[in-house]
């Protein structure tokens, strides 16, 4: 479709950021306004970047535009005009896609989570599968085997094993609700933050994204610290007590939840955490944090136990996995079962093989094929991931892993290879960015047989591909989706040497 090319070019050429909050538009700086145009009959071609989708305008440009579904025939009100494309929203619908649905959940449009939730199940698994393969040919320019099909999720709610929610006490007003005229004298918020306003909390009743226990104790959390007046977090003003609240949640049934404060209020704590101790406890986990920093990232932060233990275990093939407050883990646990068998299948174990597993993070993937392996060697950066995998090692009695900390580009060289012995197998599951060149020379120099990519990011994953074209073929794709009702995809490519 030269659409999709043309579209390709537009995200390519000017690195557009294609994920507006809905009802909305881009805020990006030093760009003029512009007039408002209306579009009207525009059909809606395609599913965009980062879950918005795409039109053409009259003029031959590229629309973007959030919470429609291709197939769609809209009228559009243009926010802003770039040079290439136009940002803009439907503002009404006159013929709807068959691939449209209505939503689940009554915050969608505003909430910005689940931007594909109108969208058929079986159409975002095509979107999901399109994008890997426009990546890896558009960007890779390598040749592909025929893809196997996309492995979707079982199920496409309730399936997050960890959420996140922030408090303010001037919770985002919804356009029913300004349009109302109501007065509301209660506008704290317990929610989700508005893309890309960093201090707008979206109150949150009901999330479809997380099994309950979790709605019910993030309610009732709200419930009782507006009936004891305990103050919600301002982030402008940079006060008040409560500021986050995280669960976690593992298919062993075990529960985690912690609270971030703000302010050092002992009573104000103690009454809370007492309160959760006694209303939920099913609580496996309970902790906190006084987090006084001007961002509420946990990972520089002294957690402290309320009550139970300081982790939670997942459950998998018998394997057990402690998940602590800081701990990585896919966060679809049975979704992230299915991606480690195809990586698993994919590597084609003999049980005579050692495995190199590059950025094994708390060594789940590691851990998981050992039993098919003579000997895995699990490389991470993070010291608190290396010291998990290693316990989580201990509990499951793997005496065949070992796990070493390290930037990867420094440690993963000759020396290392040395030491440890040539791998017959390499499994690598970067970051979103990808593996550093360093990182990929150095895959090439090993002279293995396999390695098997999995990545979050197709895109990245394309760009290291063809890097190792030369020298190792693609034999083998399969998309997997982790994450139902979004853009996001994972990817498991196996590649041999040539």
């Amino acid at each position: 479709m030269d659409s999709i090319k043309l579209i390709l070019k537009i995200v390519e050429n000017e690195k557009i950021l294609s994920n507006p909050p809905n009802n909305s538009y881009f805020c990006l700086m030093g760009k003029k306004k512009t007039d408002k145009i209306v579009f009207e009959n525009v059909k809606i071609l395609d599913a965009g970047a980062k879950g918005v989708s795409v039109a053409k305008a009259p003029d031959g440009k590229v629309i973007f535009l959030p919470n429609v579904v291709p197939g769609d025939v809209v009228d559009v009100q243009t926010m802003k005009k770039r040079k290439a494309y136009y940002e803009g929203k439907a503002i009404k619908i006159h013929e709807f896609s068959e691939h449209r649905i209505e939503p689940v959940c009554e915050h969608f449009g505003a909430c910005g989570g689940c931007k594909w939730q109108n969208m058929k199940y079986s159409q975002q698994l095509f979107y999901k599968n399109q994008e890997v393969y426009n990546n890896l040919k558009r960007i890779g320019k390598i040749e592909l085997p025929e893809f196997e099909p996309i492995l979707g999720s079982e199920k496409q709610l309730f399936y997050r094993n960890k959420m996140e929610f922030g408090f303010s006490n001037a919770r985002w007003m919804t356009d029913a609700e300004i349009q109302s005229g109501t007065e509301f004298d209660n506008k704290n918020a317990l929610g989700f933050h508005i893309p890309r306003m960093w201090d707008k909390i979206l109150d949150i009743e009901k999330c479809h994204l997380q099994e309950d226990p979790s709605n019910e104790i993030r309610n009732e959390i709200k419930r009782f610290a507006n009936e004891n007046n305990l103050t919600f977090f301002n982030a402008r003003a940079v006060e008040g007590l409560l500021r986050t609240l995280m669960i976690r949640t593992a298919s062993t049934g075990e529960l985690m939840v912690l609270i971030q404060f703000y302010e050092n209020d002992k009573n104000g704590i103690e009454l809370m955490m007492n309160f959760l101790a006694e209303r939920f406890p099913q609580i496996t986990s309970l902790q906190y944090v006084i987090n006084q920093k001007l961002n509420d990232t946990l990972y520089d932060q002294d957690i402290i136990l309320f009550k139970g233990r300081d982790y939670i275990l997942e459950e998998m093939e018998g394997l057990h996995f402690s998940i602590n407050a800081k701990s990585f883990y896919q966060t679809n646990s049975d979704q992230a079962y299915e991606l480690y068998k195809i990586t698993r299948e994919f590597a084609g174990l003999t049980g005579n093989e050692t495995v190199y597993d590059l950025y094994t993070g708390t060594g789940t993937i590691a851990q998981f094929v050992s039993k098919k392996a003579k000997k895995v060697i699990g490389v991470e950066a993070v010291p608190e991931a290396i010291i998990d995998a290693k316990a989580n090692a201990t509990r499951n009695n793997i005496t065949n892993c070992e796990f070493y900390v390290g930037d990867m580009k420094n440690v993963f060289n000759d020396e290392f290879i040395n030491q440890h012995g040539q791998p017959d197998v390499i499994i690598t599951d970067p970051p979103r960015d990808g593996m550093h060149k360093d990182v990929v020379e150095m895959l090439l120099k090993t002279d293995v047989p396999k390695i098997v990519y999995v990545s979050c990011n197709s895109a990245t994953q394309a760009r290291d591909l063809a890097l190792m074209d030369e020298k190792y073929k693609v034999v083998r794709v399969r998309p997997v989706d982790m994450f139902p009702q979004t853009h996001h995809v994972e990817n498991v490519v196996l590649l041999e040497k040539r």
